[in-house]
């Protein structure tokens, strides 16, 4: 304690004297600042958010300062030298700080410190943006986070000046009251509660205008000014299908105009629907204190002008045409005086309204049936104007709407205050002159005016649209002036250059109306009292009928009338835009002007400019026709008469190209080349000149018709007439027609001509128009045909302009001529087709449109036809035909079909429904599967559905009845009713669709109930696309041309299901049958390793038994059976599974080949039946013969062991007996001598019986009696008098007697004989290489062998009953096949015998038993030796012959997938390669071969190919290679596994052990295996060493052997021969065509139906004419198609018409060739070898067509190549 208590007492008197130390040095540190001077005032020269300026006095002789500076937070120092001023950096923004400034001698000491204190300024605000427009408001916004005690000032300038200025708390403020379409500044800065403010942050924005303002609700800002395309509108997109109402206000555009372009008259009735959040919005309002803007139509809709004018403005001149042309249908106004608000200019709309063709029949036409036609922008009418001044209480336009009304029929012609939405202020159209017309229909009782009147309706105030009211002064022929005061300049009332008629219209119940100061008025307008109307206290109705009076009297004053055209030249004068004054439209008009000017005759005009098109374009048409049907040959040889048509056809083509191109067409592709614009107008120009042209012609033509037939009795000159009308049409179709004839023409021509080169660039011309939205001509509906060439290139480019392999759909209409189709389709989907004025659409044309959404294609192509029943055709003979024909294209080219059924014309319905039930049967044969829609028009009852049951109910067993009908004219009995052609559903693929008029037209609008109907039609189809697309495969442009082409092809032949081919069809068909053959090889190879190794268990049977087990080799046949079977069902099923998978895919077309579906699954079950029957018979031949061996397997095994236990006896005796010493030197003599004691003597003790020989002959002949025992009695008595050792010697011969009698002297006697000669050769070599494949395997005969070759000999026989042989031939050729059979088999046998005799076998092995012998009495190590044995004599050969099992399988897949993969992938392919073989080679003898001996030329061929593949190269040794390496692992895991094991017997377990465990892949010799355990004393663990390093040698020594060898020796050891597998592979059926002999090519085994892709002249399969003997020149292909007539044993040598071949031949399809050239390839080898044919037949050179002569080797490969559907 006492010690604690003296430090601390220390401690305080340190801290006591430290205070007093410090005290001192605190008043020196003083008076050391007070010596050194401190610096002058220090101030605070800027402030910056980051820096600030210093400035002060220095004193004298200081250069030197300390700065020191701190905030709330930090401390800095720094030294300053010689400046009085310094820049602070590094500060933080809006932070107060204290600055100590000192000044600091040279000695270091320092001055008093001054101080001062600042704050940096803020930041301005970050992110400073404009975040809203409008046309008088600007919303900023900008980060105020963090900015508690802060405010911004913010600043409006315009022109440098302040507009307004605000300051906030907040971080957004609104700029209201600004100017539309100005730009401003914004300014910000940052204040501070202390004062401080930040550097200004700036920003820019112009307000919108009104327009700008109203395009950005509407969603159209990107559309403007005329973006927005008629393609773009077209466009089938989710929008344009679906019933979801507008859900904004941008939604209303696309509303409008989706209702537009559907003709829908409540298009301008369009306002969106509140959403869920709003709708609660509303539930919950409080109406008493809460805003009622929710209620209110401006927040759910703009005003439908507004809309209106907004579109046009957005809109580009085509689409403004269709969108006049649609309101004039729904008898809505349209512009006339279209307004920019923002530019205060206003255009003129004479290119919209130059689309909208009125009828109407005036009451002062002469004729009261007549009528007038034109377009309205040529029609002078008088112009009756609507205005307005200032306010009016009087709604004008609700006043027009009354007055263009029929009382009985109001229609709000012009938007009105008190229409849906017509309330809403207008933003943007105010200055819109709006235009209608009244017509009349002729009917005094019903029309409101007499003539036709034009009125016009200017929106807003006079006094505001001082151009368009002059305007309007100066066209029109009067104008009512609506007002309630007049307080106004006179002079701008009564415009100076007036024209008009004026007409003050008042409201006198207006208190604003001063009646003295408008009498004054209207005095000084010198007005009268008629010229003022004012409305009292009368009804509207009384009111409007003044207004009627006054225009009345205006209507037959015909001074004032004027034509919309001819004000183009008051709008210029004004100032006024003209829409047609864009440079494209003028240089189009004056192009389209140039070639339509001179146009006074039409027909003068088509014949001298367009002279293609003309008499030689339908004679080409019928004689393409004629090539197909041959109705005209008579008694002609066919193809001398097609070779006739050929060179018919080609003069015509010369006569063509020898027209120079007119000069119209000259201007008309010139006009084409510009671009894209232009073109558009000059299509659309000449269209409407070519409109006005053939209406005046056509009305003059009408008017001569009408008098002649009235006052003339020359029929004739009546004839005459109604012939110019028909063909009085010109349109921009028939110069797209005549341009696909000038490129049709030139192509004819040689490749180096100029003026083929010239035209080649036509078809992409019309690829792009097509692209553009123009239809193209796919059908020439005045010829009937199509140009193939033309549609194929325009097509191809097409395919390339819009992608490659964009998918498309389908949609066709159908029906009777006039009932509205193309209305139909124009209605539905916006599309307009070239219908020329006066005419009816002919032909057939193709639109397409684009698709946007989830269809799964790009664009919908839509065919609009020609009606059926055409009065025009009904004349004609083959009026029918062309119905059908057309119908069955279009069908076949649709996805879907409408059905179009008008119910004025039920009477003609039966006859259209005949024509449509035969296309679709056609297409339901040929794999296509359209769907269908029957629309029934003029159907306008709410409840047409339900009362139309029973109708429905008739129409469908019409349908039936139709059915029916055409099945039987098909030929195709099995299709009873509609719905077995296609689905059909009688409730959903009906619909009743109203009349198109709302009223008596011209004056009526489109019903809304048609367009609602329509537009259900339209979503049902769509939805019916939607479905197809899970199960159809969508067909892209080239695809569909394919289509075209073969169904033209087959539509040209007048027995449709028997001729139609298409390349789609066959190209789908190859693919399965690529795949089919795939899974077919699969099963056979899976089933060939299974037998390979069951074939191994059997003869490793008593080997791998154990001990324990009593079964015996029937049971393991048993299990085999059942295991196989086991297998087969696995593998069909695997089959089956892959063929149903293939079919349910959506790619590849597979539904074109549904109906081969049964065929393929046959197949697959025939495969598994032959399959199964040949495994049977193949393991119970195996069976039986290792049954039979196992007795001398027995011997051996009895005399193996009696001699090892005698050896081993002598051996003990001899090694007792003998002293060692001289062991060495006697040894081997002694040995010997004893070995050989005791061999003879066991050899002595044992039975050698061994196999039985067998006297094969006899088993032969009782197979054969066995077989043949059905045939009678005649067969039975001749084989009891018949040695089968006779037979089989020499060549067989076919002799007269082979036949039957009745086919002696028929016509085709020579052609039998050669016939049944081939067959009788090709049945023996077949029958000669079964035997050699028998024999070659050394095995021991069995009687299945020749009941195989006998069961192949009669399947022969089945399929050729018709070649007319006797059963004596039968009997004669299979006693020579089992002769020669029997000969070979008896060798093999005695050979076998000799092999395997017991005593030979054991004699074999003496040498090797006498060595073992020598090595066990001196004790030697057998280890190596035995070893090497084993490998010797045991593992090589059946490693060598496990190599040759699976090699066969292995080179059939080598050819199947290398460079051959294609030759051997379906039979059609492999025909190709063939015939291609043939042609490159050019010889003779090989073609003769071909046709005569087919089987055996394929069969040569095919092992010339294995054997060119596999004779040079590595590729045979590596898969030989690749089994060597594969069963060499197998063996050294099998030695390594054993040795693992605990063997009690030592080597003589072990080896066993080794071959049990390989036993399912190797056939161990059971010879050499008891020989290497024979005498064997090795030990296991030497010997295993030893055994692996021998097997290792092994695979070392097999790879040099096996790459010694040749492939032809390699094939003879084979197992399964390649080329045989090969050659049933292609072989097919082995079918022939029974007059051409082509091989069928159908593919898989149990196909109903043969076929071949190319057939070729009779002459070639030894047909002749029985008089002349000249080889036939026919091709069954065309005969099949005449009226030609053949004969044969078949028809009793009868004749019978080639049309109805199937008759006779029903398993046979022979199609029409693809095209006339498709044969070209045999007709070029006929030609080439027609001689030499002639003397190998015995017959007379054929009579060759002259068109056959200019066939080069390059045509006929590419024939060649078009008829196997090659690329």
């Amino acid at each position: 304690m006492d010690d604690e208590y003296e430090d601390k007492s220390m401690e305080g008197n340190q801290q006591t004297n430290t205070s007093g130390a410090q005290s001192k040095s605190y008043l020196g540190e003083v008076a050391k600042l007070k010596a050194v001077p401190a610096p002058g005032g220090i101030s605070v020269e800027y402030i910056g958010t980051n820096s600030l300026t210093l400035v002060w006095d220095p004193p004298d002789s200081i250069s030197s300062f300390e700065l020191t500076y701190s905030s709330a937070t930090t401390t800095n120092t720094s030294a300053i030298s010689n400046v009085k001023t310094t820049e602070v950096e590094g500060l933080c923004p809006e932070t107060e700080y204290t600055f100590s400034l000192v000044s600091v001698s040279e000695n270091g000491l320092r001055s008093v410190g001054v101080k001062t204190t600042a704050c940096t300024k803020p930041d301005p605000p970050g992110n400073f943006k404009v975040e809203n427009v409008s046309t008088t408001s600007v919303t900023l916004i900008w980060d105020a986070a963090g900015c508690m005690k802060k405010k911004f000032r913010l600043l409006c300038c315009q022109n440098r000046g302040i507009i307004q200025e605000t300051t906030t708390e907040l971080g957004t403020v609104v700029f209201s009251d600004l100017n539309p379409g100005n730009k401003y500044s914004f300014h910000i800065t940052t204040v501070l509660s202390i004062g401080g403010k930040s550097k200004e942050a700036v920003t820019y924005a112009q307000t919108k205008t009104k327009l700008q303002s109203l395009l950005q609700d509407l969603g159209l800002e990107q559309y403007y000014p005329n973006k927005l395309s008629l393609s773009t509108v077209l466009q089938i997109d989710k929008r344009s299908v679906t019933d979801e109402p507008a859900q904004s206000i941008s939604c209303l555009p696309w509303l409008f105009l989706k209702k537009l372009m559907m003709v829908n008259v409540t298009a301008r009735s369009v306002k969106y629907s509140l959403t869920s959040e709003e709708s609660e919005d509303l539930s919950s309002l409080d109406i008493y204190n809460d805003p009622m803007d929710l209620l209110n139509d401006e927040n759910s809709s703009r005003n439908p002008l507004d809309i209106v004018t907004a579109l046009f403005l957005c809109s580009d001149c085509f689409l403004q045409q269709e969108m006049v042309s649609k309101m004039s249908m729904c008898q809505f106004s349209v512009p006339l005086l279209l307004p920019n608000c923002d530019t205060q200019q206003c255009t003129f709309m004479l290119w919209a309204m130059r689309d909208i063709v009125k009828k109407f029949r005036p009451h002062s036409l002469s004729d009261p049936r007549g009528f007038m036609e034109e377009r309205i922008v040529h029609s002078e009418l008088p112009l009756v104007s609507f205005v307005r001044l200032g306010d009016c209480s009087i709604s004008k336009s609700h006043i027009l709407n009354m007055l263009l009304s029929n009382p009985q029929q109001y229609h709000d012609t012009f938007v009105h205050h008190g229409m849906d939405c017509g309330d809403i202020s207008r933003r943007i159209s105010d200055g819109l002159v709006e235009m209608s017309w009244y017509l009349p229909c002729g009917n005094k009782n019903i029309d409101v005016f007499p003539e036709a009147l034009a009125f016009a309706n200017l929106r807003g105030d006079i006094s505001t649209f001082e151009t368009q009211y002059s305007f309007l002064c100066q066209t029109s022929t009067a104008i009512f002036v609506f007002f309630d005061t007049l307080d106004t300049n006179l002079k701008f009332l009564t415009n100076q250059y007036a024209k008009a008629q004026f007409f003050l219209v008042g409201n006198r119940q207006s208190k604003a109306l001063n009646v003295e100061h408008l009498k004054s008025i209207a005095s000084e307008m010198s007005l009268k009292k008629n010229n003022i109307i004012l409305k009292t206290n009368q009804n509207n109705a009384n009111f409007v009928k003044q207004l009627h009076s006054s225009i009345n009297n205006i209507i037959y004053k015909p001074q004032n009338k004027v034509c919309l055209e001819e004000m183009d030249t008051t709008a210029h004068e004004l100032g006024i835009v003209v829409d047609e004054d864009i440079k494209e439209c003028q240089n189009a008009k004056n192009n389209a002007h140039g070639i339509t000017k001179n146009i006074q005759d039409m027909l003068h005009f088509k014949n001298v400019q367009l002279p293609l098109q003309g008499q030689i374009w339908k004679d080409l048409a019928k004689l393409e026709k004629e090539e197909c049907r041959l109705r005209k040959a008579g008694g002609q040889n066919i193809e001398s008469y097609k070779s006739d048509l050929q060179m018919k056809k080609t003069e015509l083509r010369k006569q063509q190209s020898k027209y120079d191109i007119s000069q119209a067409m000259t201007c008309f592709v010139s006009a084409l080349t510009s671009s894209s614009l232009e073109r558009s107008f000059f299509l659309k120009w000449m269209r409407i000149n070519l409109d006005n042209v053939s209406r005046k012609s056509l009305s003059s033509l009408r008017e001569q018709y009408k008098e002649k037939s009235t006052f003339s009795e020359n029929k004739e000159e009546i004839k005459q007439l109604d012939q110019q009308i028909s063909s009085s049409s010109l349109g921009t179709e028939h110069f797209l027609r005549e341009m696909g004839q000038l490129y049709e023409a030139a192509v004819s021509l040689p490749e180096n001509v100029e003026s083929r080169k010239q035209m080649l660039h036509l078809p992409r011309l019309c690829a792009e128009l097509m692209l553009d939205g123009f239809p193209l001509e796919l059908v020439d509906g005045d010829a009937s045909n199509i140009p193939l060439r033309w549609v194929n290139d325009v097509l191809q480019h097409l395919n390339s302009l819009a992608l490659p392999n964009n998918k498309i759909m389908v949609v066709t209409v159908l029906g009777v001529q006039s009932t509205g189709k193309s209305t139909l389709l124009n209605t539905m989907f916006g599309v307009q087709f070239a219908v020329s004025s006066g005419r009816c659409t002919r032909g057939a044309f193709m639109q397409l449109i684009g698709i946007k959404g989830e269809l799964d294609c790009d664009y919908l192509v839509i065919i609009d036809t020609e009606g059926l029943k055409s009065p025009e055709l009904a004349k004609l003979d083959e009026s029918h035909e062309h119905d059908n024909e057309l119908a069955t294209l279009v069908v076949g080219l649709s996805d879907i079909t409408i059905i179009n059924i008008a119910m004025e014309n039920c009477t003609e319905m039966k006859d259209i429904l005949q024509i449509v039930v035969h296309a679709f049967l056609r297409m339901k044969e040929i794999g296509k599967k359209p769907k269908c829609q029957f629309v029934h028009q003029n159907v306008a009852d709410v409840s047409a559905h339900d009362k139309n049951m029973r109708d429905r109910k008739i129409l469908l067993e019409q349908l039936n009845e139709m059915t029916e009908a055409a099945a039987k004219m098909e030929n195709k009995h099995e299709y009873k009713s509609f719905t077995d052609v296609m689905e059909y559903d009688p409730e959903t693929c009906n619909w009743y669709i109203p009349g198109l008029w709302h009223g008596n037209p011209p004056m009526a609008p489109v019903n809304a109930g048609y367009s609602e109907a329509v537009y259900d039609l339209k979503k049902k189809m769509i939805a019916v696309i939607k479905k197809q697309k899970t199960h159809t495969t969508r067909y892209n442009i080239t695809e569909f041309l394919e289509w075209t082409k073969s169904l033209w092809n087959s539509v040209k032949y007048e027995n449709f299901i028997f001729s139609f081919r298409n390349s789609l069809v066959a190209d789908a068909y190859m693919r399965l049958c690529t795949e089919f053959h795939k899974w077919e090889w699969s099963f056979k190879k899976h089933m060939h390793s299974w037998l390979t190794g069951a074939e191994a268990r059997v003869s490793n049977f008593e080997m791998m038994k154990l001990k324990s087990d009593k079964s015996d080799l029937q049971d393991m046949l048993c299990r085999l059976k059942q295991e196989a079977v086991t297998k087969l069902d696995t593998l069909e099923n695997t089959t089956m599974e892959n063929l149903s998978k293939y079919f349910e895919q959506t790619e590849g077309h597979v539904y074109l080949v549904e109906k081969y579906r049964e065929d393929f699954v046959s197949s697959v079950k025939s495969l598994r039946r032959e399959n199964q029957s040949s495994l049977w018979t193949y393991l119970e031949a195996t069976v039986d013969i290792r049954r039979g061996m196992n007795n001398l397997d027995n011997i051996k095994k009895t005399f193996t062991e009696t001699m090892e236990k005698k050896v081993l006896v002598l051996l003990e005796e001899l090694r007792k007996s003998n002293s060692s010493r001289c062991d060495a030197q006697t040894t081997d003599k002694d040995l010997d001598r004893a070995f050989d004691k005791i061999w003879q003597e066991t050899v002595n003790e044992l039975s050698f019986a061994g196999l039985e020989e067998r006297n094969i002959f006899n088993c032969v002949y009782r197979q054969l009696r066995e077989n043949m025992k059905q045939k009678g009695g005649f067969v039975t008595e001749k084989l009891t008098r018949v040695n089968l050792q006779d037979y089989g010697n020499g060549t067989f011969k076919v002799k007269k007697e082979h036949f039957f009698k009745r086919w002696l002297n028929s016509l085709f006697s020579d052609n039998s004989t050669m016939d049944l000669q081939v067959m009788a050769d090709d049945l023996i070599s077949r029958c000669s290489q079964l035997v050699q494949e028998k024999t070659v395997n050394q095995s021991n005969y069995h009687d299945t062998y020749i009941q195989e070759i006998l069961h192949t000999i009669d399947e022969r026989f089945a399929s050729n009953k018709n070649m007319g042989y006797s059963d004596e031939f039968e009997l004669y050729l299979k006693l020579y096949i089992c002769g020669f059979s029997a000969r070979e088999f008896q060798h093999m046998h005695e050979c076998f015998i000799m092999k395997n005799d017991a005593r030979r076998c054991l004699d074999q092995f003496k040498d090797k038993y006498s060595n073992d012998f020598k090595d066990l009495f001196h004790d030697r190590d057998q280890c190596q030796r035995k070893a090497e044995e084993f490998t010797q004599l045991c593992l090589i050969p059946a490693v060598e012959t496990f190599i040759y099992s699976f090699l066969g399988p292995d080179i059939v897949d080598a050819m199947l997938q290398g460079k051959n993969a294609f030759q051997f992938s379906t039979r059609a392919f492999f025909q190709y390669s063939l015939l291609k073989h043939l042609l490159n080679e050019d010889s003779f003898e090989q073609y003769v071969e071909y046709i005569v001996t087919y089987e055996r030329f394929v069969k040569r061929w095919i092992l010339s190919q294995v054997t060119e593949q596999f004779s040079n190269g590595p590729e045979l040794s590596e898969l030989e290679e690749g089994h060597l390496k594969e069963i060499t692992k197998e063996i050294l895991e099998a030695i390594k596994m054993t040795q693992n094991e605990t063997n009690e017997n030592g080597i003589k377990g072990f080896i066993p052990s080794i071959c049990r465990k390989l036993g399912q892949k190797l056939v161990i010799p059971k010879d050499a295996l008891g020989t290497v355990m024979a005498l064997n004393n090795s030990s296991q663990e030497p010997f295993a060493r030893w055994l692996i390093k021998s097997v290792e040698k092994m695979e070392q020594t097999l790879k040099t052997k096996l790459k010694e060898g040749n492939i032809q020796s390699k094939l003879q050891k084979l197992k399964i021969k390649p080329q045989d597998e090969l050659f049933k592979r292609v072989f097919g059926c082995g079918k022939q065509c029974p007059f051409c002999k082509s091989p069928c090519e159908a593919g898989g085994g149990a196909h109903t139906e043969h076929c071949a892709s190319v057939h070729r002249p009779q002459g070639l399969g030894l047909y002749r004419y029985e008089h002349s003997k000249q080889l036939l020149t026919n091709i069954c292909s065309t005969d099949v198609h005449s009226e030609v007539q053949f004969n044969c044993p078949e028809t009793n040598n009868e004749d019978h018409p080639y049309k109805r071949y199937r008759e006779i031949f029903p398993d046979w399809h022979i199609p029409a060739d693809s095209s006339i050239q498709a044969s070209d390839y045999w007709k070029y080898v006929m030609t080439r070898f027609n001689t030499k044919f002639a003397e190998q037949y015995n017959a007379l050179p054929a009579d060759i067509p002259f068109i056959w002569k200019r066939i080069t080797k390059n045509q006929a490969l590419t024939s060649l190549k078009e008829s196997f559907n090659i690329k």
